[in-house]
């Protein structure tokens, strides 16, 4: 098996990097997750830029996390000579309940045995490589800052002499010594053991919160790693939860298929939600409420179906013509030109999320009541305008607007969803208005999404083409898991969208032409869907496969190739860990059911 995506992930909520399997840090962004990046070798290995700890051929090189954190261990091992290096960003709580996230990277070098030597490869390249750079060796920090374009900036601490770094000479580890990069120029004096602390206090931080992860009797260890993700993955300052870390990982390699990830989708919020509050984690689904609840408009105002992790709300896609891209696929895009799409389907997720929120937090809406309820009564005003007219659907076609049935059903599950919260605010007429409306959204699916030719429901009314999103009807509610057009829509599911144990999301060519790799979170909602019908066997044994296809320290990516297993498309994908989780949970005997208001 070919698995290319071989990077672990560091990180502290405020930022993020990518570290190679041999120690290299090749993807980062800072101050901020959505920055622009001062290491991209990831696309583009000439000017892209990378961190590298370079020892000789003849080193074992291994990596794995440090048990239960977001500890990143790198081991280096010739004969004797042996050394680690721990790779982490701090977190942590300060003496004011504050968390500490500064924009760092902490690379704390552990000398074992012997006398290693090392180069050390320090390479920022700020703005996505665009312009040289000039370095500087001052008396405490190396500094190294663009020649052109906007002014940026990365500072380098060591008790490596700084010359010997900058000349990327030869350096003997005689001692644990350490390297700190930041975004800000420190204000205090660092050496060893204050760096040891910052390790220290990182350490108990990521065991804390796996500590108040719950715990299950099988496949623990993929969950609390995927829960260890999700977190990292989410914003301090906001609450907002990115889809992924990267840009333009693309889906088909050579291809087109590229996009900038570091966004937030409102669409990923109910299933989100839902996971983080069965895991106990309700502090980040807590935060991750209220950025919605902020960035959703009161009244007129039109509704996005994502948003930048500070709010932004213009997200325009540009290409970065001077980069290769990841092995030659070009182009490398930021920005994402979908957030000005019109999907229907966005409203039903919002008021599950607003159903969900209601649920969970019911003593603490106090004073935003009012604001929730004209915020619900918005949406519905949406859906009962639009549910019946053409949109882009769940993934996003950029051209030819179509009846999708799984907008349709979103449409129902908003209306659903907006009677049960009248209901809870005790407004009984708008219950019985959205009730009917509801109605006659669930007729017009099962008259117009059901193939009786095909014999199961399709992507769009009117089309024989299949859709792994039409699977998600039963966890929805909309319709029951022994219901026959539900039953034979897996199984047409299977036969027609799985090879090898993988999903396509549909068949039928798209803008770019017709999908050539697997999405991950539709082979986890297929292995859930026999689960429910009750192929529980054969969704054990797809789902011990696609586990298998992780990487080398258990990360997933957005896409799966479905020959060599490698991984595609954007990483870590939140939603692929998400769903991993959702479908792990059904094996404890658990699975995660709709929340009911009580």
């Amino acid at each position: 098996m070919t698995n290319q995506m071989n990077y672990g992930v560091i990180g502290n909520c405020t930022s993020a990097a990518l570290v190679s399997k041999n120690g290299s840090i090749e993807w980062c962004c800072m101050p901020q997750f959505n920055s622009q990046a001062i290491f991209a070798k990831l696309l583009d290995r000439n000017i892209g830029g990378e961190f590298a700890i370079l020892v000789s051929k003849d080193y074992h090189i291994k990596q794995s996390y440090k048990s239960r954190t977001n500890i990143l261990v790198t081991t280096f091992t010739q004969g004797r000579n042996h050394f680690e290096v721990l790779d982490f960003m701090p977190r942590y709580y300060r003496q004011n309940q504050k968390c500490y996230c500064p924009p760092d990277i902490i690379r704390y070098i552990r000398h074992i045995s012997g006398k290693p030597k090392v180069r050390i490869h320090y390479n920022p390249r700020p703005c996505y490589g665009q312009y040289d750079v000039k370095t500087e060796v001052r008396q405490q920090y190396l500094k190294i800052s663009t020649l052109k374009g906007s002014y940026e900036s990365v500072y380098l601490y060591s008790d490596i002499d700084l010359s010997t770094i900058a000349a990327r000479a030869p350096v003997v580890i005689r001692e644990n010594c350490f390297l700190l990069l930041s975004y800000n120029q420190k204000l205090t004096g660092l050496d060893i053991d204050s760096i040891d602390l910052e390790y220290q206090k990182t350490k108990v931080y990521w065991m804390n919160y796996s500590a108040n992860t719950r715990q299950f009797s099988v496949y623990n260890d993929e969950i609390q790693r995927s829960a260890l993700v999700l977190k990292l993955l989410s914003y301090q300052k906001t609450g907002a939860i990115l889809a992924a870390l990267t840009t333009s990982l693309p889906e088909e390699i050579g291809a087109e298929r590229n996009w900038d990830y570091r966004y937030c989708w409102l669409r990923d919020a109910s299933m989100t939600i839902a996971v983080l509050t069965r895991l106990g984690n309700y502090e980040v689904a807590h935060r991750f409420l209220s950025f919605i609840l902020g960035v959703i408009p009161f009244k007129n105002e039109k509704i996005q179906i994502m948003y930048g992790i500070n709010g932004e709300k213009k997200l325009t896609e540009k290409i970065l013509d001077w980069l290769q891209g990841y092995e030659n696929s070009r182009p490398v895009r930021i920005g994402n030109a979908a957030y000005y799409q019109k999907q229907n389907d966005i409203f039903g997720v919002l008021l599950d999320a607003i159903y969900q929120y209601l649920s969970i937090y019911q003593r603490e809406t106090g004073e935003d009541r009012e604001d929730i309820w004209t915020v619900v009564r918005t949406l519905a005003r949406h859906v009962q305008k639009t549910w019946h007219s053409k949109d882009c659907g769940i993934w996003e076609f950029r051209s030819n607007p179509k009846h999708f049935t799984f907008s349709k059903v979103l449409s129902w599950v908003a209306m659903d969803r907006a009677m049960k919260i009248a209901e809870y605010f005790n407004m009984p007429k708008y219950a019985q208005i959205w009730k009917n409306i509801g109605d006659t959204i669930k007729t017009n699916i099962l008259k117009n999404g059901w193939n009786s030719e095909i014999g199961a429901f399709t992507q769009a009314y009117g089309e024989p083409y299949l859709d792994a999103a039409n699977l998600l009807m039963e966890q929805y509610g909309f319709i029951s898991a022994d219901d026959p057009k539900y039953v034979e829509t897996v199984r047409l599911s299977l036969e027609h969208l799985s090879r090898d144990g993988l999903m396509y999301r549909y068949r039928n060519a798209d803008d770019f032409g017709v999908p050539s790799s697997s999405f991950t979170i539709c082979t986890f909602w297929l292995i859930k869907s026999l689960h429910k019908i009750g192929e529980t066997s054969l969704a054990e044994e797809l789902f011990k496969k696609v586990l298998s296809y992780s990487n080398h320290v258990g990360l997933l990516s957005e896409d799966i190739d479905f020959t060599t297993k490698r991984l595609l498309g954007n990483f870590p994908q939140a939603y692929s860990h998400l769903a991993l989780i959702d479908t792990a949970i059904i094996f404890n005997g658990d699975s995660v059911s709709d929340v009911r208001i009580s």
